[in-house]
């Protein structure tokens, strides 16, 4: 059985381009090679991505979910600070800006889906730091019927469910279909790299792909032992787009992107069709 599904993760980079990604589909194939003959009938075939949530992440982050099936929010994973979870970059007049979250002190255990958001006021200063800066981009007032109202009408008490809702909108208007799912949605089994693997079985995925800064600690073999192909996603290549103030500055939120590519915004990404 691990054979065949390590056969099924070759047919699947074979028989379709790497940027399409539907939850299942049907295969059928003869495929020879060496002289041995398959023949698969009614093959499902699933790319899983398990990722921490971030505050309105960079480009990248979208393109892993466009590649996958279903995209895992792993924030049962511990609350780190200073990081991405609750903070991101824009691009100004004087140059990068953080925007960050203000989340109120919990344990040292504490799971990102456990942090809370410390009151309302930090949204509507954000939102107004966004207008200041991207006001005169070419798609901000489209962007703005649809992301101002999560700032300015919506209030999220925990760090995960902001995280997920500006995913979602950010997506849809991406066009980007992938299953979102959270962690919790699951049961958890084994240590760090069993766990990722235990998820990725219950989602049925034939193949995880992650990022490639997981491949110091993932340990191969836990998959290789479930018939799970464990792939690199790369975030090399990504061309230049139009940015306001001055040089290009890749390390940014997608925002940055939206506003100023607007419908475009995909033609910048590798894996999102619209």
């Amino acid at each position: 059985m691990r054979y065949i599904q390590y056969e099924l993760t070759d047919l699947q980079r074979n028989l379709r381009p790497a940027e399409e990604s539907t939850e299942s589909e049907s295969v059928y194939s003869s495929w020879r090679d060496g002289g041995l003959d398959f023949d698969l009938e009614n093959v499902s075939l699933k790319k899983v991505a398990i990722v921490q949530s971030n505050y309105i992440p960079w480009r990248g982050y979208f393109d892993l979910i466009a590649f996958v099936d279903e995209f895992i929010i792993y924030d049962d994973a511990q609350y780190t600070k200073n990081d991405w979870r609750n903070r991101n970059r824009i691009k100004t007049s004087q140059g990068p800006q953080w925007l960050t979250v203000p989340v109120l002190k919990g344990h040292l255990s504490q799971k990102i889906r456990e942090t809370q958001i410390d009151g309302a006021h930090w949204a509507k200063k954000h939102w107004r730091t966004l207008e200041v800066n991207y006001s005169t981009a070419t798609y901000f007032a489209e962007i703005a019927d649809w992301l101002a109202p999560v700032y300015l009408e919506e209030r999220h008490f925990s760090l995960s469910e902001l995280n997920r809702r500006l995913l979602e909108v950010i997506c849809g208007y991406l066009g980007i279909l992938t299953r979102l799912t959270n962690s919790w949605d699951y049961e958890f089994f084994g240590d760090k790299t069993g766990r990722v693997a235990s998820l990725c079985q219950q989602a049925g995925a034939t193949e995880y792909v992650s990022g490639p800064s997981a491949q110091s600690y993932i340990d191969k073999r836990v998959f290789d032992e479930l018939g799970i192909q464990l792939t690199w996603f790369g975030y090399d290549g990504y061309p230049d787009y139009p940015q306001l103030w001055g040089a290009f500055e890749p390390a940014v939120s997608i925002l940055d992107l939206l506003f100023n590519a607007g419908v475009e915004a995909p033609d910048y990404l590798r894996y999102c069709r619209r």
